[in-house]
């Protein structure tokens, strides 16, 4: 569901971009979202939550 709460490890980071991996399903292709959309304190192995359509650290 689209209000739910998804947890994401930052599994690389490349330019611009972040590529995140769903904890719970480590077998789906990474995401790629714009760094701009993600907290600015991001490095790799990060852990991020993503609820109501926000990006923060967990």
């Amino acid at each position: 569901m689209l209000l739910d709460k998804i947890n994401y490890l930052v599994a690389r980071l490349d330019g611009d971009y972040a590529y995140l991996q769903k904890e719970d399903e480590p077998d789906v292709e990474l995401k790629c979202v714009a760094r701009a959309l993600l907290p600015s304190e991001i490095v790799e192995g990060s852990r991020l939550v993503y609820e109501m359509m926000e990006y923060s650290m967990a």
